[in-house]
């Protein structure tokens, strides 16, 4: 395999993973939408020492209205973040997702 052919591939990867990563900002934007949460807001909770990301606002643009979007899965949406390492944040949509059950069951 040559330099090119290798850069190529190295490329290829990265673009799969920045694809993949968009997907899972996607869901979670999804996710809170469908729950009347701002992912912002959730996102600084689990990260209070960063900067709300610029994609993060960008995706968020992209969701449509609870009853147009896809109704998604929290333990999948869980599942997707601790793929990609974002354990706080997947911690911080399971403590909402247990506080909307118990609103549920009162």
């Amino acid at each position: 395999m040559d330099a090119y052919d290798k850069k190529a591939q190295e490329e290829a990867v990265i673009k799969h993973y920045q694809q993949q990563e968009e997907t899972m900002i996607l869901l979670f934007c999804q996710w809170c939408v469908n729950h009347d949460l701002d992912p912002a807001t959730l996102y600084q909770e689990a990260y209070p020492a960063q900067l709300v990301p610029k994609q993060l606002e960008e995706i968020n643009e992209q969701t449509v209205g609870k009853e147009e979007g896809l109704d998604v899965d929290t333990a999948l949406l869980i599942d997707v973040m601790s793929q990609f390492s974002n354990n706080d944040l997947a911690f911080v949509v399971n403590n909402y997702d247990e506080q909307l059950k118990q609103k549920q069951k009162k």
